[in-house]
């Protein structure tokens, strides 16, 4: 793992363009894929490598602390993996090789089910037809990689208000992928709103339901968000480590910054060994969330002007620390922040 870890430092190179501009992470994927990543959550039954969940955590810490744009989109396409994992052998047969192989690219597209347009009626309705299809339409809001992916793992909710994960091929008649969104950051993920119009999906492609809920009851964007989280703010505590070297003055805050990551990542990787209660996962994600916002803000007023300019690596990070605050953040997580920022 430290090898591959090790060869992470190529992720740098591109970590600015691909987070201002809307250039596919093709070159990072290169590395990842020469690197084993894309086969650390497969079975080997299927070509990968079946790490532990643990392994899996620090190598992505790892990756998001070079490039959070490159980590973004791998996290996506293992959210798609793990719910292929739980699905018929027919589904896994038909894409975990190739996904291995880096020949194919999956994403998932449930935000709809989770926290994006809750107040409003469904984004995304699947309707049974007769032969046993769905037929989808309405809207995906946030597909990371829309554009470049083979099949979306996505979530819809039928007229009896059950829902359904599906496996949607992105080439099937109806799918409209819209141009990539004009993020604040990561904006090479390519993360787009995906239309339905009169999709049709064989009943083949269902990975879970009808059911009352498909996803489960953990919030927060689940271990992988935190993980994300701790992976940014280790790159700016790795900026203040370094001017605290010729800076005394600094050392006492680089050994706080130090002290809480340890704290937040020895939870994280605890949570590997057992299942969580969800309360604990939405706490995790609170304090990693606001870590990634305390350190990437004080790495830039350490770098000073400096750090202003693109494209020093400080002011990438503060915009893209702005991403945690919207993204898989559920009701509990934003009262969790809002109330460190108002410092109630």
């Amino acid at each position: 793992m430290n090898k591959t870890i090790a060869s992470f430092f190529q992720l740098e190179a591109s970590a600015e363009i691909v987070d201002r501009s809307p250039v596919w992470v093709a070159d990072s994927w290169q590395v990842l894929l020469e690197a084993g990543v894309l086969g650390w959550s497969i079975p080997a039954s299927y070509g990968g490598t079946e790490l532990r969940p643990v392994e899996i955590l620090i190598g992505m810490e790892a990756i998001a602390a070079r490039c959070l744009t490159t980590a973004f989109v791998l996290s996506q396409r293992e959210a798609a993996v793990r719910q292929l994992l739980k699905g018929p052998p027919a589904l896994k047969d038909r894409y975990l090789r190739s996904m291995v192989a880096g020949d194919q690219f999956l994403t998932v597209g449930l935000s709809q089910l989770t926290t994006s347009r809750q107040h409003t009626g469904p984004s995304l309705v699947a309707t049974g037809l007769s032969n046993g299809s769905f037929k989808l339409d309405g809207e995906i809001p946030w597909v990371t990689g829309a554009d470049q992916a083979a099949a979306i793992v996505a979530g819809a909710t039928l007229p009896d208000a059950s829902q359904l994960l599906i496996v949607v091929p992105t080439d099937r008649t109806g799918v409209i992928i819209d141009s990539p969104l004009p993020l604040a950051a990561l904006v090479g993920s390519r993360t787009s709103l995906v239309r339905c119009e009169n999709v049709i999906v064989d009943r083949d492609c269902v990975l879970a339901g009808p059911a009352e809920t498909v996803l489960g009851k953990v919030g927060g964007g689940g271990l992988e968000t935190s993980c994300l989280a701790i992976g940014l703010a280790s790159a700016a505590i790795h900026l203040i480590e370094q001017e605290a070297e010729s800076r005394p003055d600094l050392r006492a805050t680089a050994e706080s910054f130090n002290v809480s990551i340890s704290g937040i990542r020895e939870r994280l990787h605890k949570f590997t060994e057992s299942t969580p209660d969800p309360i604990q996962i939405l706490s995790l994600r609170i304090d990693s969330t606001k870590l990634a916002i305390r350190s990437t803000q004080a790495g830039l007023m350490i770098a000073k002007g400096a750090g202003f300019i693109v494209p020093h690596s400080a002011q990438r990070w503060v915009r893209q620390a702005m991403f945690f605050l919207v993204w898989s953040c559920p009701r509990p997580v934003a009262e969790g922040i809002l109330e460190d920022l108002t410092g109630s």
